[in-house]
């Protein structure tokens, strides 16, 4: 890798030649302008406002807009001599715990490297005293023109600098909470709970930029005369959430899915994402209930004793000697049929179990006059 900055880690009295080398890289696709009508290059020039000509690289130089308007000529010599100790050294200023610098300060990540063999032992003590400590070092240094502050810590075995914004940098929050006092249910909380351990854990280096695949793809199609593929219509986005519950509950079910039906790291996206069987349905006769195999199984709200013997019977055989039982068997052979869709069958049941109650009607009369008369 290219060094962009060579100079020395200052740590106490102990100097350390380094080469700074940039730790990060862009994969942007980059694009031209164009001119629409012809298809030719845009390009920018730099010309004088006051003769309009087109000035070269080497006839520009520094200055300072004042509130006037008017342009306060600064040249390199003029910056060289001011005082400005970190010009060629990286200066450690103190030792902090890591958690103790704000994310928000993060900026660009360097990799410093020994430069040549008598940097190596200096190199290596910083590196292992910093790994022992389980601290990072606060440094300043001068790059591009401005002094800046730096985050030194280690990385394997190198020792990675991250540039730092300066803390009257960062903008205070003020206006970006949601206005209101917003109350949370613990339900909600429990929801998103379960979301977060469904989703789990990535491996950040299976992360990838989708987008730029996809436009590499379509330069792609575009230079050999193809049409691009259309990509699918997603979510608008717009943000509008209508019932929070009922999202987070899909996104629960969505994340199982994609995870193939896994649940969360505690077990709790499965309890929470359970779906509800729905109530057994009630007939004419009786309870229909689905058994876990999926059958449909009858069950006759007659009493139960001896009277079940005869349902089952009267179930199978509409005829009955007696009275009670073919009522009973009527009964429940009308569930039974009814249950399955049999309403010709209960009808003709209910026919024969009334004709029973009129013949054992008229037994009885019959047998009351007899006693009477004798």
């Amino acid at each position: 890798m290219r060094s962009i900055w060579n100079g020395a880690i200052s740590f106490g009295l102990v100097s350390i030649p380094i080469k700074l080398v940039n730790a990060t890289e862009n994969h942007s696709v980059s694009f031209r302008q164009i001119h629409l009508g012809d298809g030719g290059r845009i390009r920018y020039r730099k010309v004088c406002e006051l003769d309009g000509e087109e000035v070269a690289a080497a006839e520009i130089g520094k200055a300072y807009e004042d509130a006037d308007g008017s342009m306060i000529p600064i040249t390199d010599e003029d910056l060289g001599s001011l005082p400005l100790p970190t010009a060629k050294t990286i200066e450690i200023v103190a030792f902090v715990p890591a958690d103790s610098i704000d994310p928000l300060q993060m900026d660009a990540a360097y990799y410093l490297t020994a430069n040549g063999v008598p940097a190596a032992k200096p190199y290596t003590l910083l590196r292992e005293a910093l790994k022992r400590s389980r601290k990072v070092a606060v440094a300043k240094y001068a790059l591009r023109g401005r002094e800046r502050l730096g985050m030194l810590r280690v990385v394997d075995d190198v020792i990675a600098m991250h540039g730092l914004l300066w803390p009257d940098e960062i903008r205070a929050p003020e206006g970006v909470a949601p206005d209101g006092d917003v109350k949370v249910r613990d339900a909600e909380l429990d929801l998103a709970d379960a979301l977060m351990n469904t989703l789990g854990e990535v491996e950040m280096d299976s992360l990838h930029d989708d987008y730029r695949e996809a436009v590499e793809e379509l330069v792609a199609a575009k230079a050999a005369g193809e049409t691009p593929r259309q990509a699918a219509s997603g979510d608008s986005g717009d943000g509008k959430v209508i019932d929070l519950v009922a999202a987070l509950e899909s996104s629960v079910r969505a994340a199982k899915e994609a995870r193939g039906g896994e649940g969360g790291e505690d077990g709790k996206g499965d309890e929470d994402a359970k779906v509800t069987p729905i109530a057994a349905r009630k007939t004419s006769g009786g309870t229909t209930r689905r058994t876990p195999t999926g059958k449909s199984v009858s069950r006759a709200s007659a009493g139960s004793g001896s009277g079940s013997g005869g349902a089952r019977k009267s179930a199978s055989s509409p005829k009955s000697s007696g009275a009670k039982k073919s009522t009973a068997g009527a009964s429940k052979g009308a569930a039974t049929k009814s249950a399955s869709g049999g309403r010709a069958g209960a009808k003709k049941t209910a026919a024969k179990s009334t004709t029973s109650k009129k013949t054992a009607a008229a037994k009885k009369k019959t047998t009351t006059s007899k006693r009477a008369s004798a």
